[in-house]
């Protein structure tokens, strides 16, 4: 790929952003014979692909915003460490996306949005194994399903439309009773009334190791990386600029804006509004957790996940809406692993490592994958994957790739486009 002015008309498409999504995107759009060169500010995974959940969970098919919400959102906000929280001075800014949250949790916007998202998640969970298989990582992918735990009958009950809403999109659950689930889980705390297991669920050794090998993969593909800082996407002519920060110029025939929260300036300034915004989440590593856990385990109640990775349990949740520049409030890792004692009362904490990470979240859930309106043909978008950006960075990548070679897409890319927000 021509990196410079020079040389005539530039191939190549230019991929912004190295975590999850754009090192997968690079890889599609290479298989698929492009030249791709990818930029990024920072070390490749360092942001929210490095302390997720490490997770593939393509049962999450549902948004966030479920039928109800609207309810209990007031009280998790006076938790000042409760599930959700939102910092008054992001207040005014984080309006209108929050707004756009709670009207979308109407019944039939659920199911809609549900529709839209359930392909990008099969389509997700059917690559990664061939993706896992060619890029060597496929021993670090463990496919045990998932549990979710209910300390009361009312808990267990209030999921049961999600859960039914699942199953019609073709996402199975199994129904465990106290006593199977101590026999799946021995060191989980005896307190649990109900468990569902769902086996779409898979996870991983180290989540950032899984980009790191997965961006060596794109290397020995042929991908080039550059470090640096996008100040602006320019159009010249049939040519594409990004110009960066430190006043270089990289040139190709497309852009891929794939640079999670940090999307939403790049794509503004192109003019195309989204809604997206930092959904702050904490997290605990323990290192020698002294119990062991065969599955990933989500709290109904708690609102967090136990992770068993190879380097420690991870104890992570929350949503926290401060913005990209307020330090973080490690209060709410401490609350997480003080409600993580709860689950797995024998766990031993020395060596917690905490971490907090900008998740890039849009009020509906769904991720913004599709063309720029404004240049179509140029600019391709990838980006507001919220929770799921581990799960759905396969579906995501073919479909750029697919829209990039003018292919057959993969699933409907309709629900994802970026005009939904102008509405």
């Amino acid at each position: 790929m021509e990196n410079s002015l020079e040389g005539g008309a530039p191939e190549g498409v230019l991929v912004v952003g190295a975590g999850i999504i754009g090192v997968c995107c690079a890889i599609a759009l290479r298989e698929a014979g492009l030249s791709v060169t990818l930029v990024d500010r920072g070390p490749p995974g360092n942001e929210a692909s490095k302390g997720n959940a490490g997770c593939l969970a393509a049962s999450e098919i549902t948004p966030m915003a479920a039928p109800g919400m609207l309810w209990k959102v007031p009280r998790w906000l006076l938790d000042p460490l409760g599930p959700l929280s939102l910092r008054p001075a992001h207040l005014l800014k984080a309006l209108p996306w929050f707004l756009r949250f709670l009207a979308t949790g109407r019944t039939e916007t659920v199911s809609r949005l549900t529709a839209g998202l359930a392909p990008l998640s099969q389509a997700s969970w059917e690559l990664w194994p061939g993706l896992a298989e060619r890029a060597g990582i496929a021993d670090q992918i463990t496919t045990k399903g998932s549990l979710t735990v209910y300390e009361t009958e009312a808990a267990f009950q209030a999921d049961a439309e999600d859960r039914a809403l699942k199953a019609r999109h073709g996402v199975p659950h199994q129904v465990l009773t106290a006593a199977e689930l101590a026999e799946l889980e021995p060191d989980l705390a005896p307190r649990f009334k109900r468990a569902v297991l769902f086996p779409r669920w898979a996870h991983v050794t180290d989540p950032y190791r899984i980009v790191l090998k997965l961006l060596a993969h794109a290397l020995e593909l042929g991908v080039t990386l550059e470090s640096g800082e996008v100040a602006a996407i320019e159009k010249n002519g049939k040519a594409r600029h990004l110009r960066l920060t430190d006043g270089r110029i990289l040139a190709g025939s497309k852009v891929v804006i794939a640079g999670g929260v940090w999307s939403k300036p790049l794509c503004e300034a192109l003019g195309a509004s989204v809604l997206l915004e930092s959904e702050r989440g904490y997290n605990t590593t323990l290192p020698t957790p002294g119990i062991t856990l065969n599955h990933p385990i989500t709290s109904a109640e708690g609102k967090f996940v136990l992770t068993p990775l190879a380097i420690g349990l991870r104890v992570g949740g929350a949503a926290e809406f401060a913005g990209t520049e307020a330090p973080p409030n490690y209060k709410r890792s401490d609350a997480l692993l003080t409600l993580a004692r709860r689950l797995v009362p024998g766990v031993k904490e020395e060596g917690a490592v905490q971490w907090m990470g900008h998740r890039p979240s849009t009020p509906d859930s769904l991720p913004v994958i599709g063309r720029h309106p404004a240049d179509p043909k140029g600019v391709l978008l990838a980006f507001g994957h919220g929770h799921l950006g581990l799960t759905n960075a396969p579906g995501t990548a073919a479909l750029i790739a697919a829209l990039a070679t003018d292919g057959e897409p993969p699933f409907n890319p309709a629900p994802f486009i970026v005009e939904r927000f102008a509405s």
